[in-house]
């Protein structure tokens, strides 16, 4: 690796210029999506619609992701990541845009779907970046910054989305759009990554893998095919609890947009200091494997205590148990994705998210659909989904991580 790639690698002492871009960009496209959240309630009582339109907003997200996530990531492998990144950010420019001037659910589902394509073109080939600038050992750190810059769009979308909502309840989507933009002319400032000697690799393959079917019939195939199994039933467990949770809280607690800001935001403060300052350490501690198995189990036991009611500050402390071990497992699980890859990293990172966009495809239509019967079923059935995840990581399914971990270190 060179030079310049370690100086900016998460290896660092500090974080260097392609880095703090990356992070960036993943913090304004979330940032989006965190707007969205403490106003959806009233946003959607516009359209007299309730836990199943918000259930096709974020499966709409979803989808697009599913299908366009193997397609970035193959031209991340073919054109360079730079220009996917570029790509990706000014589509989420567009989807913040329209949802900022819809005014009937379709164009809505719309935006979300346009948006979808953007972090599907844009994930694959960040990972992929942050897996060119690293190596084995540092890249749990660097998928943990990505993770972190995307948790904090989380954190502050609802806070902003909140404030700026005083000024009319579609003024935070002028915003993202802006910021995006500003993003999108930042990321010109990256290097390419990608090497000529990897490219010429990437344009032998040219043609083999086209369309989605095909890619998650090879990915069968693949090492990691068990660490994307583990993220699709990881990721259709935790939507659930994302999906509804500001209709969750204003109808148990009755809330309005300003308090559900404050118990998002300070909740989600907590996975970023995680995934910042404790998840390397808690990697290196327990290991990949073990740190899923533990957040699992924590992630699972809060679902069930959401349904409890007591006051503001149990609230408070839930989700930030929540936030805390949900911060553990998405970058976790992505790591082990990336190290199991090879130098196939944009196709891997594709993969990771296709399945996990297909969780968030079944999960929210689920969540919303079950709220409308009744408000704690999402809680219940994401606390069971969360629960069978665990399944997948012992037994057969854990012996076949050790090899592979141990192999890694040979």
């Amino acid at each position: 690796m060179s030079s310049s790639s370690a100086d900016s690698s998460p290896n660092s002492s500090k974080i260097g210029l392609p880095m703090f871009v990356l992070m960036l960009n993943l913090f304004i496209a979330l940032l989006g999506q965190g707007m969205v959240i403490p106003i959806l309630p009233d946003y959607l009582k516009q359209f007299d619609a309730a836990g199943t339109a918000a259930g096709y907003m974020v499966a709409a997200f979803g989808a697009a992701q599913f299908l366009f996530s193997p397609i970035g990531g193959q031209l991340s492998d073919r054109f360079g990541r730079k220009k996917l990144i570029i790509a990706g950010l000014f589509f989420t420019v567009i989807s913040d845009y329209l949802f900022a001037i819809g005014h009937n659910l379709p164009l809505l589902y719309a935006a979300r779907f346009i948006g979808g394509i953007g972090l599907g073109l844009m994930v694959p080939s960040v990972m992929a970046y942050v897996a060119d600038s690293t190596t084995p050992a540092t890249r749990a750190k660097g998928m943990g910054y990505l993770g972190a810059a995307m948790n904090l769009g989380m954190v502050l979308g609802p806070g902003l989305g909140g404030m700026i909502a005083g000024f009319g309840i579609r003024a935070p989507y002028y915003w993202a759009a802006g910021l995006g933009l500003l993003a999108t002319v930042m990321s010109l400032l990256l290097r390419e990554t990608l090497t000529p000697e990897r490219r010429a690799a990437a344009a032998e393959r040219r043609g083999q893998r086209t369309s989605v079917g095909r890619q998650i019939a090879d990915s069968f195939r693949t090492p990691y095919f068990h660490y994307l199994l583990l993220a699709l039933v990881m990721t259709f467990g935790l939507v659930n609890y994302e999906t509804v949770y500001s209709l969750f809280v204003e109808q148990k607690y009755g809330f309005d947009a300003g308090q559900i800001s404050i118990v998002i935001t300070l909740g989600a403060i907590i996975g970023v200091i995680c995934q910042i300052w404790l998840l390397d350490r808690m990697v290196r501690r327990f290991g990949e494997m073990k740190l899923i198995r533990l957040s699992l189990i924590v992630t699972a036991i809060a679902l069930l205590l959401m349904l409890i009611k007591f006051n503001l500050i149990y609230l408070l402390l839930v989700s930030a148990l929540f936030f805390a071990f949900n911060s553990f497992l998405r970058p976790t699980v992505g790591t082990l994705i990336a190290n199991a890859a090879g130098d196939r990293q944009g196709y891997a990172a594709g993969l990771n998210t296709t399945y996990t966009s297909l969780g968030s495809i079944i999960g929210p239509l689920l969540a919303g659909w079950l709220f409308d019967v009744q408000l704690n079923l999402p809680y219940l059935l994401g606390a069971v989904i969360l629960a069978a995840a665990l399944g997948l990581t012992i037994g057969r399914f854990g012996r076949v991580v050790l090899f592979d971990k141990e192999a890694a270190h040979e």
